[in-house]
């Protein structure tokens, strides 16, 4: 079955799952929405499906996730909408303290969920200021120079990247 790309709306038999119609194809598996058993993920890999209808497939597959992640990447540019971001695991719970060189001085306690969000929500505004200044009515001069200051603060920022789940989320600086 791996050498055949089935398509959306190819109809198989699956010897445990009966009957069912292929609803989203992806690099590895398919989407199948059997009659009596719901949808079920298949691996092409699995040799005991048979086609009964099959319609060819695209060779190059757009999958629902990718789509997904190419509107939320589109409305985070375009909208002031602030996404949920997670904070990394082993720091859930956790407290930030500032403790003063002078002992006799109180110190303090924030909450790092309380200060991760003021981190993001710094960050939010900095991809607004860029959308806007990229929208503005500036000279290509006067955008460039401005996107410059704002990737030297993604850069001082880069130090809070440690506080992020993932990756994709992290402050990016100038890399040169």
């Amino acid at each position: 079955m791996e050498d055949l790309t089935l398509g959306i709306g190819s109809r198989v038999v699956h010897p445990e799952f009966g009957k069912g119609v292929v609803i989203q194809v992806y690099t590895d598996s398919f989407e199948i929405t059997f009659i009596d058993h719901g949808t079920k993920t298949i691996l092409k890999s699995f040799k005991g499906l048979e086609v009964l209808d099959f319609v060819g497939g695209e060779s190059d597959l757009l999958s629902f996730e990718k789509v997904e992640r190419v509107f939320q990447r589109l409305l985070r540019r375009i909208t002031d909408l602030q996404e949920i971001v997670p904070l990394g695991s082993k720091w859930t719970g956790g407290m930030m303290i500032l403790q003063p060189s002078n002992r006799d001085l109180k110190g303090k306690e924030i909450p790092i969920e309380a200060f991760f969000h003021k981190i993001v929500m710094v960050r939010d505004r900095l991809r607004v200021m860029e959308q806007r200044i990229n929208s503005s009515k500036l000279d290509d001069e006067e955008k460039m120079n401005l996107q410059q200051y704002i990737t030297r603060i993604y850069g001082s920022l880069t130090t809070f990247n440690i506080l992020f789940a993932d990756k994709e989320d992290f402050f990016m600086g100038d890399s040169s």
